[in-house]
């Protein structure tokens, strides 16, 4: 039960002004037939939480992607987040991000910023404007969000992982200015509790209440990086969808991994904490005016399997996995 006290501090946060205006939204509703005329089929493909700085053979994995991606020929490419820190010394991943013959898109992960550097200054290794902003193509309107914003009235432990007012207002009215269906991009997901986005479920709310305006849903799909994990959820007819890890899953600091000798973890301590893909994985994403359809990768754990390691496959909720499946999801 809210009481007064606490409803005045709701009130004071201007959570009401996300609410859509019926007679704001009711003017492109009479539109919602005919941009679907111009929706045209696209395809882009996927990879996330890369962890260049940590990982062993981060060149060899990233190149993989790029080289499928330049035989796929997608309408473009995106990454997730963490994929590294902005230091001279992971030019290379950059140079190798270029040899993808198309356009290119980047979001902030909330360890690109580690060993003290700014957004700005990961943003400008990327060649990036804008921590978030909007886009559209072949017909769709696609949203990358920065869910690494600090809430000034909380103290959380770990990562900044809110959307703050600002880009919550910002998001509101890009929702509202567009006609297309809409795909949304964030590094955390919205709909995990553990260590996802705080305010995850406020703008969940936000995405339902343009869809009731709009008359049709508008927003269809959210993509995630962050958790290393492999899930579908379908929440109020909106589809969210995790992206699991290039790389690996972080099992916690006391695990200890057998994957591979003492001599490769002096070099690489941080793996022993980890249960390492073999090979790297990502999805392609293809979009026409009804589907959605995932075509997702997979691999094997690294040096040993997943049974012999003893974690609790479960621990994170979500089962842990070294794949990301193939779906096809109907909006």
């Amino acid at each position: 039960m809210i009481n007064r006290k606490k409803f005045l501090e709701i009130s004071t946060m201007g959570i009401t002004g996300l609410f859509v205006s019926p007679s704001l939204a009711a003017s492109k509703q009479t539109d919602s037939e005919k941009f679907e005329i111009k929706q045209q089929p696209i395809k882009f493909g996927i990879i996330t939480d890369l962890h260049y700085d940590l990982m062993h053979d981060s060149d060899r994995r990233a190149q993989l992607f790029i080289d499928a991606m330049n035989k796929e020929q997608p309408d473009f490419i995106i990454s997730l987040g963490d994929f590294c820190m902005p230091k001279p010394s992971n030019k290379n991943l950059i140079e190798i991000w270029k040899k993808f013959n198309g356009k290119k898109h980047y979001l902030l992960g909330n360890h690109d910023t580690d060993g003290g550097f700014t957004k700005e200054q990961a943003l400008a290794f990327w060649g990036a404007e804008k921590p978030y902003y909007s886009f559209d193509d072949q017909g769709f309107h696609f949203v990358i969000l920065d869910g690494n914003e600090k809430d000034p009235q909380k103290k959380l432990s770990g990562y900044p992982r809110t959307i703050g007012k600002e880009q919550l207002k910002w998001l509101k009215e890009d929702l509202i200015n567009t006609k297309l269906r809409t795909i949304i991009f964030c590094h955390q997901g919205l709909e995990n509790t553990i260590n996802g986005l705080d305010n995850g479920m406020e703008v969940r709310y936000l995405f339902e209440q343009i869809n009731k305006e709009a008359g049709y849903n508008k927003v269809i799909l959210v993509l995630t990086g962050h958790h290393h994990l492999n899930y579908h959820n379908q929440i109020n007819d909106i589809h969210y969808v995790q992206i699991n890890s290039a790389s690996y899953y972080w099992a916690g600091e006391d695990f200890e991994s057998k994957a591979f000798g003492e001599e490769f973890y002096k070099k690489h301590c941080i793996l022993k904490r980890t249960l390492v893909y073999k090979d790297p994985i990502w999805a392609m994403v293809s979009l026409d005016k009804k589907h959605i359809k995932i075509e997702g990768t997979e691999t094997v754990m690294a040096g040993i399997s997943l049974e012999q390691s003893g974690i609790n496959v479960y621990k994170d909720v979500y089962p842990i996995s070294s794949k990301i499946d193939s779906r096809k999801l109907t909006y």
